[in-house]
Order: structure tokens, then sequence, then C-alpha cells
């Protein structure tokens, strides 16, 4: 808008805005973005990709790169007589079919991370399939550079050549030992200090210079120095979170508003359709032979059609690293200024069609119980602990210890170490049984406290108790996706997830897992294939180990529906403890008020059963109290507070409460769309006082389900009428 197409053109706005030689610094400003942008995208890119990804992601990558290029290549050279000066040469057309067919790292990861794809199936093989994709159009990109000197003269080439191979061999063999030597005199658990990490961007900018100088791009020293820089802590981590923000922010739309100084859609009126159609047919070719190859090579390693149709999107994406290209390879304003308008068409017409095609949480969704409730008597009761932090560990194992595995009631543990990513673009997922893999163990800088501290859980408990680990480092954002996927890969029936809770007054706060609609807690709620246990620690003597003598304290409240049946399915398992001393009280509607029928049925035949098969026994105690609302369940809960102390109390979330129960409450508490009100309550007041606080929500079978049906269907009918339309006409 600022550019030539609009308001530039106006003297006025142009003397206003950008007197004197104000353009140059804004263009300059807008270098230096496109360089941090790179820089950062190269220390995050984690090149051992290259050597871990499978054939399917090769079997994408070969074709999506070759075919496009070679039919762009051959569209470009039948029309060569019909371009421009600038476009008809040889390395000018191979270079902008090359961008065409090749998928660049820093596009693709910033989408999949916009999206919250990096953790899905097809977020990690777009991932896979677009390093090895950079790495060939990096070997073509020197070759055709090559060719365009060449072009100028065969002396150009050579020294082009020698040149490009001794600043390689200096990034490898300088550069790369030196990041090494930092990151080794770097104590462990403190930053690295102000003056290397000022000195690399000072280098970044160094470099860029130098391949500016030698013929490449003036992107490219940058994003090959963050290429030889180790991803992660410490370095690459401080890295990051010293430039990513300013970049982003700051630099990057200077960056873009120089793009727009380079583009002018009038230019494009007058160049005319003849001038510029040579360029279309060359782009169109290869974007898509790109879509359709993609789509092909993805259906043909076993993905579904509309998941290799996402493949095909976001793989045919371009942005602004494209762009970049662009410029250096002069194709002139006006096709530039085409290439531009394609760009922002693709990208408002790929996004969203990938958020309706690829649901990242529609294969959790399964239409089997994976409940406690529903685990045959002598299965393995299949629990996944995720551990976020070491001061997880002991609340953790104390609760493990309560629930007394045995050798009729045997449990499959599955310990899940998860990491947030940060100076890093690839989410890492390892499966300790898998040995090669163990040398990526060194990311997970609390792993072996965690393994030594469940090692000495299982001694002596081999014959009752499946111990395996897992680790995982990926985003906030995406944690979930990981947790889904491994309870729906293990069978789980219960995911257990800790939580650390500070007092301020009457209010409490989670950490950890992050804020708001996009916490880990709330999203793992909505999306998990079994159900769900909410641990709360409330005091520091939970932290100290549970005495393998000492008795237990357990109260449950039984308030109705679904979350509170699994509460009390979770607590007729604790009860077979000798340890455990287990209080269980369920509360009613006054008269009945409220209650739904048949969740008050199954309530009665469960509550039944429990007490059936605990009646005799001595440790157990039942009571039911009547309740008008949800002031008198309160005084009920303090009562039961100020009357024995308990080390653990077990509520269900808040399916299907009869509403009469908690009338009144929905303003008592902060944190009850994680906790439920009940839950929150419990955990959060002073006047309750407990060791730990457990929250279970049963599985849900969502009716989302039927709505993704309802959104396929739709869209079926949408493309049948439309059919229909065009052979009509």
């Amino acid at each position: 808008m600022i550019g030539p197409s609009l308001m530039a053109r106006s003297p006025m706005f142009v003397s206003m805005v950008f007197p004197f030689t104000s353009d140059f610094l804004l263009k300059n400003l807008g270098l230096i973005g496109f360089m941090l942008f790179l820089f950062v995208s190269g220390v995050k890119m984690d090149i051992g990709l290259l050597k871990r990804s499978g054939r399917k992601q090769l079997c994408i990558a070969l074709p999506s790169v070759f075919v496009p290029l070679v039919v762009a290549s051959i569209v470009g050279f039948t029309t060569q007589e019909s371009m421009d000066t600038h476009l008809k040469k040889f390395a000018s057309i191979e270079a902008v079919a090359l961008s065409m067919s090749v998928t660049t790292f820093p596009i693709h990861y910033t989408v999949l991370e916009e999206l919250n794809l990096l953790s899905s199936e097809v977020g990690n093989m777009v991932m896979s399939t677009t390093i090895i994709s950079d790495t060939i159009a990096l070997n073509f990109m020197l070759a055709f550079e090559a060719m365009k000197q060449y072009e100028v003269s065969s002396y150009n080439a050579i020294l082009y050549t020698i040149s490009s191979m001794v600043f390689t061999s200096f990034l490898i063999v300088v550069v790369r030992p030196v990041m090494l030597s930092v990151i080794q005199n770097t104590p462990e658990g403190e930053a690295v200090d102000q003056f290397y990490v000022i000195s690399i961007f000072l280098a970044a900018f160094v470099l860029g210079f130098i391949t500016d100088m030698i013929g490449l791009a003036i992107c490219i020293g940058s994003f090959w120095l963050g290429l030889v820089i180790p991803d992660g802590p410490p370095l690459g981590v401080t890295l990051v979170e010293k430039c990513e923000t300013i970049t982003m922010q700051v630099f990057l739309p200077c960056s873009f508003a120089y793009i727009g100084f380079f583009t002018d859609f009038h230019a494009m009126k007058e160049a005319g359709w003849s001038a510029l159609r040579p360029l279309l047919g060359l782009v169109l070719s290869g974007y898509l032979s790109k879509l359709i190859t993609t789509m092909l090579a993805s259906k043909m390693v076993g993905l579904s059609w509309r998941d290799s149709l996402a493949m095909g999107l976001l793989l045919s994406m371009r942005g602004h690293a494209e762009l970049i290209l662009y410029i250096h390879w002069i194709v002139g304003v006006p096709g530039f200024s085409m290439l531009v308008f394609g760009n922002a068409i693709l990208m408002g017409i790929h996004v969203p069609l990938i958020s309706i095609l690829y649901d990242p949480s529609k294969p959790y969704m399964v239409d089997q119980r994976r409940t406690i409730q529903h685990t045959a008597p002598n299965d393995h009761l299949r629990i996944l602990m995720c551990i976020k932090d070491k001061e997880h560990l002991p609340s953790l194992v104390n609760l493990l210890q309560l629930s007394y595995p045995t050798v009729q009631n045997p449990f499959s543990i599955h310990a899940f170490h998860l990491v947030e990513l940060i100076g890093r673009a690839n989410p890492l997922f390892i499966d300790h049984q898998n040995q090669k893999l163990e040398e990526l163990v060194t990311r997970f800088p609390d792993w072996d406290k965690i393994h030594h501290a469940l090692d000495l859980f299982l001694q002596g408990k081999q014959d009752c108790v499946d111990l395996l680990f897992f680790s995982a480092s990926t985003t906030i954002v995406t944690m979930y996706q990981d947790v889904c996927k491994l309870a729906l890969e293990s069978g789980t029936v219960i995911i257990v997830l800790p939580l650390e809770k500070k007092f301020d007054g009457e209010i409490a706060t989670t950490k950890q897992w992050g804020g708001g609609n996009r916490s880990v807690i709330i999203q793992v709620l909505e999306n998990a294939p079994c159900s769900v246990g909410l641990l709360i620690d409330k005091t520091d003597r939970w932290h100290s180990q549970v005495s393998q003598e000492g008795a237990c304290n357990i109260i449950v409240l039984f308030l109705g529906g679904p979350d509170s049946r699994e509460a009390l399915s979770y607590s007729n398992l604790i009860v077979r403890n000798p340890r455990v001393s287990l209080t269980v009280v369920r509360f009613l509607s006054s008269n009945g008020e409220g209650d739904d029928k048949m969740q008050k049925k199954m309530d009665d035949k469960l509550v039944t059963s429990f007490w059936v098969q605990n009646e005799r026994n001595e440790r157990v105690a039942y009571r039911e109290v009547v309740v008008r609302d949800g002031a008198d369940t309160i005084a009920t809960i303090l009562g039961m507070a100020k009357e024995k102390y308990y080390d653990m109390w077990v509520v269900g979330r808040q399916q299907k409460i009869n509403p009469f129960l908690v009338e009144g409450l929905s303003t008592w508490t902060d944190n009850q769309e994680e906790l439920g009100i009940i839950g929150d309550y419990v955990s959060s007041s002073d006047s309750v006082n407990a060791d730990s606080v457990l929250v279970i929500q049963k599985q849900v079978l969502r009716g989302r389900v039927s709505q993704a049906n309802v959104v396929v269907a739709s869209l079926d009918y949408m493309a049948t009428l439309i059919r229909g339309w065009i052979l009509r006409r």
C-alpha cells in the first residue's frame, strides 16, 4: 500500500513519509530483517533430521522436487523466445523453476507453528520433507548461480565456485568448532556470555556481506551461519530468545515494506499480457505439478486422500524467502509484482483450506471406552504419567504407590517426559526402548533423575508393573498432541497430569502447562482418547515419599455424573491397598431437584456395586448428604475437612453434575475451566487441608465426531452440486 502500487504514486505522500534517503534506510532495515529471520530459522533447523528421515519422507521429497523442476523448465524453454531480456537467460529460467519446485524450511516452519501442526503426523512429515528438499535446492542454487556467472565470463564462474567452496569450508572447519567451544565453556544451567551472543549476531551480518560479495544472495550467509550453530540449549536457545521477538515484531515488518517498494501493479498493466504470459505459464506449471506430484506421492506412501491434499497444499506454499530469491535473480518489476500477487493469493487460499482439511485432533476421537470403570478386573491398568519437571516426581510416585499394583491387578505405566521446545524447530519424540535414539537423550537434562526415581519405584514390582519411558520436546501449544497420540497408541485408560499450585490469598494459579484456552491441560481435557486425572499438590509433605507402613486417609466427593463415577471406580481400585482408609461422600439434591434420571440411574447402579463389594471392609466408610444448593455443598465439604485430616481428596471434574449441587458457586473459583467448580475449590481453599487433590474426568466420547462427519457430508454435497452445474453447462 505504501509502495508504488498505491500511495507512493503521490509525490506529496513520498515527500512527507519518505523524505530524502529514508526509503534507503527502510530498505536496509528490511534486509536486516530478512537476514535475522533466516539466521534464527537456521539456528532452529535440526540437520540431524536428515539422518532420521525415513523412506516415506524421501519418497515424497524426491518426486515433489524433480518433477515440477523438469515440468517448469520444459515450459520455460518452450516459451523462452517471448520472455523479456532478464528472464530469458538460462540461469533465470532455472532459478524460477527451482523456486517453484522446492519448499523452504523457514516458511513452512512458520506456517506449521501458526496452524499448531508441528507435532501432528502431517506436520512432522512436512518438516522432514522440507529439510530434504532444502538440501537438494541448495546444491541446485549454487549450480544455477555458477551458470549465471558463466553468462558474464568463465573467469567469474571459476572464481565464484572457488569462493563458495572456501566459504563453506570456513563455516565447517572454523566456525562450527568455535560454536562448540562456546557451549563447552558455558557452565551447565547458566546463560551464554553476552560477549559471545553479540559477536555471533555481528558475524551474521559480516557473513551476509561476504556471500553478497561472492555472488550469492545476501541472506544466505546468515542462514548458513545459523545452520552450523548447534540448536537447543544453551547456545541455540539463548540466540533465539535474544533475537526472535525483535526480528519478528520490528525488523520483519520493515522487510515486507521492502518487498512492497519493489512491487508495482501498474507496471504489470504497462508491460501487458504478452510480456507476463511466459512467466505466468512457468509459475503455474511449476505450482500445479508440485501440488499434484506431492499429493500422488503422499498417497502412494499410505496417507489418506485428505491428508495427501493437505501435504500438497502445505508443500506448495510460498513466502517471503522465495521473494528474496526473486529479487536476487532479477525477474523484472512487472514479473516480480505478479509473483508477489500470486504468493498473496496462494497463502490466502491455502491456509484456510488446510485448517478445514486437516484437524490434528481428529485421530484422537475414538468410539471405544477407555476408562478405569470399563477396565476388566485382571487386565493391565494402562496409565500415562506426564512429567513436565523433576519436581513432579514425588507426587506421581506416591500416587502410584497408593494405587497398589498387584499380580492380580497389574499396571502398565508409560512415563512421558515433556520439555518445551525452545531454540529448535523440529519437535522430537523419543521411545527409550529404541536404542538407536538414545544419543538424543542429552536434549532432556532431567532425564537421568526421572529414570532413576521411577526405577526405584519399580524395585520389587517387576512382576506386576510394566514401565516404559518416553520423552518429547515440543511447543506448549502442540504438547497435547503428543500426549493424546501416545495415549491412543498405548491403549491408555487414564492420563495423569501433575499441577503445581501457588497461593495468593484465595486465588490459585497453575504453572508450567501454559495459560488460557491454549493450555496443555485444557487441550488434553478436550481431546484425550481416555480419562484424565489432574493431580494437584497442596503441601510440601506430599513431596516426601509416602511411608510403606503408614496409614493414608482418602476421601471421595461423589456429586454424580460420569466424572464422579470414574472417581469412584478409581477409589474402588486403591481401596485394595491395606494402608488406605477410604471415605465416600455422596451428595444428593433435596427432593431430587435437577436430577437427570438416566445419570441418576447409572450413579445408583455404580454406588450399589461399590458398596456391595466393600460393605464388610472396615477401612471403607460411606455416607449420603442431602443439600439444597452450592452453599450447602461447600458447608458439607468444610465440615468434612474439620472433622478429619484427609491426605488426598478425589473428586469428579464437572460432567453432568446436578446444577443444584453447585448453584451459586461459579463466582467462587478462578480455575473451574480446568478443575471444575468443586475441584478448584478443594484444591485452592485454605480451609480444606490436604496433601493432594485428584480431579478426574471420564473419557468423553465427543459429539465432534458426528459434527466432523456433517462437515464432510456438506462438502461432498457442495462438490456434487458443482459437478452437476458443470455437466449442465
